[in-house]
């Protein structure tokens, strides 16, 4: 079920209830706009996505689209994944965590001054695409498959690429192979369900 409004998505979330209504409280207290993109609330200004909030197992967290850029408010700044996140940065809560408004209101209003002066981190653009050893031997031995593969954009070449390198057991490897396979032969991306927003 694809969610279609925040109200939704925190009936969706009924652990983190209460700490995704206070964000969200703080949130619609700026001159942000509210929306779903991916599945998950995005506040953006003239079209720009600055504040997103999302829920997991064991936290819920603020994310900010361009955190890296915040230079005032950064102690509880957090890259999810180190070697990978150039931009994102997030503010995770656990249930024991005091959400503070005074404090949070600090970050939002330093990365929306930053969205206003336009400033962001671009992703970069024509990086060599390295395939995998087991997709560049998948490829070979099925020319529909290859013709498939690189009528998809670079972007999502990239996309499942990258999702063959991650996994770090041979089986892990060839199984997610099985698995996108078949996305490939229908043209459609890794992450397109994602994109429907």
């Amino acid at each position: 079920m694809a969610v279609k409004s925040v109200d939704q998505y925190i009936e969706t979330h009924p652990t983190w209830e209460q700490e995704l209504l206070s964000l969200r409280e703080i949130l619609q207290n700026t001159e942000l706009e509210e929306c779903i993109k991916w599945g998950a609330p995005v506040y953006a200004l003239d079209g720009k996505n600055v504040v997103g909030m999302a829920a997991f197992k064991n936290h819920c967290a603020l994310w900010f689209f361009n955190g890296a850029l915040l230079k005032e408010n950064t102690a509880l700044l957090y890259n999810a994944q180190e070697d990978k996140t150039k931009a994102l940065r997030q503010i995770r809560f656990k249930k024991e965590d005091e959400i503070k408004p005074e404090i949070l209101q600090k970050y939002i209003a330093e990365a929306i001054q930053n969205q206003r002066e336009g400033k962001e981190i671009k992703p970069l653009k024509n990086k060599t695409l390295v395939l995998p050893l087991d997709l560049k031997e998948a490829l070979e031995k099925d020319e529909h498959f290859k013709n498939s593969y690189y009528q998809l954009t670079k972007g999502k070449q990239r996309e499942y690429a990258d999702y063959i390198s991650e996994a770090k057991r041979e089986v892990t490897k060839k199984s997610r192979l099985e698995k996108i396979k078949p996305m490939i032969l229908s043209g459609v991306g890794l992450n397109d369900k994602y994109k429907n927003c």
